[in-house]
């Protein structure tokens, strides 16, 4: 009777599954190992899938992933690949989605755009998620014939939050695989997922004095739509509530890391125009808001869309530079920065005012630079995009206009170029960005802007050495006006500070990057000049973490020199700078007037 007992709760167990779409779970035979039941989800064409139609299938890989989440575009065409690796051999791929943001279209949108073959199942509510313990997508479980979890975590180490290698080091979803077919223990059985956090949450009205109409929808308006929209590099967009709602999780995760917005100056030095912070009231604001419920409040509350410039943001262009040729970024992995060299034609000196890089693909191009190249030099250096910067373009940052009197000089006889960071986002496209200039009439130009730096060439990193400093300095030796500040490292750069050390004495720190991140090339710009006096030293320290510690870090067991490759390192500051007491329109002025004659008739 116990026995009859036993098996009508199991059967209701099960048909209860089925009717709910949600898992059970019970302690399998081994301590701490996981059985997951069957379960019944709809595809993405709206036909209901089971786990048990694979109940034939020696191995069963569960991985859930999310749209818009960056990981998981970027292992779409693994997983896809992955799958076929291992069909012959009676492994089974599942797909489960158990984003509130995500429609079935989206997913299989998904599907086709990385090539997934396997089945991808909608999970409404985040249910199934819940059953396996899944917190983020992407995020693999590997069920071996019995439906024991004996594998859960990352895929492999390929890509990671601002992290990308050529190629896996670690391989810990394969190696699962690969164990539960040759009848072996599973060597790694968890492993820490990276990615997205599962939006679960879903859109309330509840009462409370911060809402989104009135005080989150501004803030980010004001500090984050210009990327997260439609068709910018951004990977979800933030313009309307109920996506807001669904990322509200993944967003305080990355503004309390100081992952989002990004900006890596310490705010105890310097001032800059293109401060990207949240502040701590907005910090704060958001969340309360999120602590509340997400509440929507009053439409009526909504500040109106923000607009945006569909063409050049600046005054009307005198030129426009296109890239000689379009580049085909590949799907995944890394590509080195990319170089597009032409000559422009100039027979006499331009001077540039204002400037304007825009991605010709914002989905994939980082940032780029527009620079030229000084005649007589044969090729470009590693240097010249910021020593030699016309325009630049990262994420937020605005177009670059002067008064015409301050103006960057192109010596006639250069060669202009772009070099531009690629960031594949897991489907092949291509990209053929451009550059806009506005010159000045060379007659009116009173300041000639250019770049002064400061660089270490003579350093070798030891192996794995976690924080290694590195110097160097620049000697201003005339009256300076300083107006911007940037670092360069690879991806060992770990920190980097500029200090001003003024001839009386004293010591100023302009600008102090305690979390240097490579992703971020960062022009900052400072919000007024600063006055330089001569003698004025301006020295900068860097710090480079060559250990395994270093998620970046290609090879910490190697010593490591100057080099123009991002597995090589940089030591470098440039600094956009020009002569306080120079005037370049009073000195031609002085010297086309005739010089007369002493005496008279």
């Amino acid at each position: 009777m116990m026995r009859l007992a036993s098996l009508l709760t199991s059967c209701c167990l099960v048909v209860s599954s089925l009717l709910t779409g949600s898992a059970a779970t019970v302690n399998a035979t081994d301590a701490g190992a996981t059985r997951i039941s069957d379960f019944t989800l709809n595809d993405h064409a709206g036909a209901k899938r089971s786990l048990s139609e694979w109940k034939e299938k020696p191995v069963v890989v569960v991985v859930f992933l999310g749209t818009e989440c960056p990981l998981a575009k970027l292992y779409g065409q693994k997983l896809g690949e992955m799958e076929q690796q291992f069909a012959e051999r009676g492994v089974q791929f599942v797909g489960v989605n158990p984003n509130q943001q995500d429609t079935l279209q989206e997913l299989a949108g998904y599907g086709v755009k990385f090539g997934v073959k396997f089945p991808l199942l909608k999970d409404p509510g985040a249910k199934i998620a819940a059953q396996f313990g899944a917190t983020r997508t992407p995020e693999a479980f590997v069920l071996d014939a019995d439906r024991v979890v004996r594998y859960r975590g990352r895929i492999d180490d390929q890509y990671g939050v601002g992290a990308a290698r050529d190629r896996a080091t670690k391989t810990e979803l394969v190696d699962a695989i690969e164990s539960l077919l040759a009848d072996k223990p599973v060597a790694v059985a968890e492993t820490q997922p990276v990615g997205c956090l599962i939006g679960r949450r879903e859109a309330k009205q509840t009462s409370s004095d911060v809402t989104y109409a009135k005080h989150v929808a501004p803030m980010l308006q004001n500090r984050c739509v210009s990327c997260h929209r439609d068709g910018q590099i951004a990977p979800f967009t933030l313009t309307k509530y109920d996506d807001v709602v669904a990322w509200a999780d993944m967003c305080l995760e990355v503004i309390n890391d100081g992952r989002m917005p990004p900006w890596s100056a310490n705010p105890a030095h310097g001032e800059f125009l293109n401060d990207a912070r949240l502040t701590s009231e907005e910090k704060e604001l958001f969340q309360k808001w999120v602590d509340a419920g997400t509440p929507e409040g009053d439409p009526s509350d909504m500040p109106p869309p923000r607009a945006f410039v569909d063409g050049w943001q600046l005054p009307k262009p005198d030129a426009v530079y296109k890239m000689p040729v379009e580049f085909e970024v590949p799907a995944n992995g890394t590509v080195p920065y990319k170089y597009f060299i032409w000559d422009p034609g100039f027979t006499e000196d331009k001077w540039v005012y204002g400037a304007e890089a825009r991605p010709g693909n914002p989905e994939v191009v980082h940032h780029l630079f527009l620079f030229y190249i000084p005649p007589g030099q044969e090729k470009h250096r590693p240097q010249d995009p910021l020593y030699n910067a016309i325009a630049a373009f990262a994420p937020g940052m605005p177009p670059i206009v002067g008064p015409e009197k301050y103006a960057v000089r192109i010596p006639a006889g250069s060669k202009l170029g772009f070099q531009v960071h690629y960031t594949p986002n897991g489907k092949a496209t291509t990209d053929r960005s451009e550059a806009a200039v506005v010159f000045s009439d060379p007659k009116k130009v009173e300041k000639e802007v250019r770049v002064a730096a400061a660089m270490n060439f003579k350093f070798l990193i030891p192996p794995h050495h976690p924080n290694y400093p590195i110097a160097a300095e620049k000697t201003f030796n005339e009256d300076t006006y300083l107006y911007t500040l940037t670092p360069h490292m690879h991806f060992r750069g770990k920190a980097f500070r500029f200090t001003a050390h003024y001839p009386d004495g004293k010591e100023e720190i302009l600008l102090d990057v305690p979390r240097y991140d490579f992703n971020w090339q960062i022009v900052y710009l400072l919000k007024k000049p600063k006055f330089l006096p001569a003698g004025t030293v301006m020295k900068l320290e860097g710090h480079f973490d060559n250990s395994a510690d270093n998620p970046l870090n290609p090879d910490p067991a190697q010593f490591v020199r100057w080099g123009d490759q991002t597995w090589d390192e940089m030591m470098l500051g440039s600094m956009t700078v020009s002569a306080a007491n120079q005037n370049l329109q009073a000195e031609r002025e002085a010297a086309e007037t005739p010089v007369s004659s002493a005496g008279g008739e």
